[in-house]
């Protein structure tokens, strides 16, 4: 037990650190994006469940491959906050409150939402791509994809939950979503699983550009993984004690 609690905080004590703090001293202001965000979710999903808001909805947040592409980019944001209508709607709330929550925690609003459309758009355009190169090849699609309606916020939370994890030192936990998601696609090949290791793929160009700027410059990431370090060296890890 002990040895785990160990492994814990090496793996997410950083992280812990920088969400349990602002969320002590302030709760839900801490996140107003997230907040926001949630009720935004909420709010169309009401709307896009009445028979006058359907097509209100789809206009303005559904993504199909099929579509113009200027108009999926148009759509492209909100439609992060479209959910999907064969899933339950809780999970894309709780997915939002609790990935974007600590993401703008930790990279403040604007970094986790740009993240989060970066992964999105990835998503987004690999349908165009897959489709173009047909069901036969490695990472094509059938033509029917193109009519599927693509909205939600998975690919953005499985692109969130990676960055900010590889950014706090977490990254057994990076591996495992990755693992995950790689799972998904070979268990259950479909448009969303291949998406998701698209948004993977643009995620990691950023991780790469990010360490790469850090490597050649002083960046906030080498002063905070300093501080952690000089921190649990003097006085201790600052998390509260593990039971065993």
């Amino acid at each position: 037990m002990n040895r785990l609690a160990r492994w814990a905080r090496a793996e997410w004590g950083l992280l812990c650190v920088t969400v349990r703090e602002p969320l002590r001293r302030r709760g839900l202001p801490a996140v107003p994006m997230t907040v926001s965000g949630v009720g935004l979710t909420a709010f169309l999903q009401y709307v896009q469940n009445q028979p006058w808001g359907y097509q209100l909805v789809q206009n303005l947040g559904a993504v199909r491959a099929e579509d113009p592409l200027w108009l999926a980019l148009l759509r492209t944001p909100l439609s992060l906050f479209v959910p999907a209508l064969d899933l339950p709607v809780w999970g894309a709330l709780a997915q939002i409150l609790l990935v974007f929550g600590i993401a703008e925690l930790c990279l403040g609003w604007w970094r986790t939402l740009t993240i989060a459309y970066v992964a999105t758009l990835a998503g987004t355009l690999y349908a165009r791509l897959g489709i173009t190169l047909g069901p036969h090849a490695p990472f094509g699609l059938p033509w029917t994809d193109a009519q599927v309606v693509d909205t939600g916020p998975s690919a953005a939370v499985v692109g969130l939950a990676v960055f900010v994890s590889w950014r706090y030192g977490a990254y057994a936990t990076a591996g495992a979503v990755t693992a995950a998601m790689v799972v998904e696609v070979l268990l259950k090949e479909n448009l969303a699983g291949k998406e998701h290791l698209a948004a993977l793929m643009a995620v990691g160009l950023l991780c790469l550009l990010v360490a790469l700027r850090h490597r050649y410059g002083s960046g906030p990431r080498r002063t905070r993984r300093h501080r952690w370090s000089a921190r649990r060296a003097g006085h201790g890890s600052g998390l509260p004690p593990v039971q065993s």
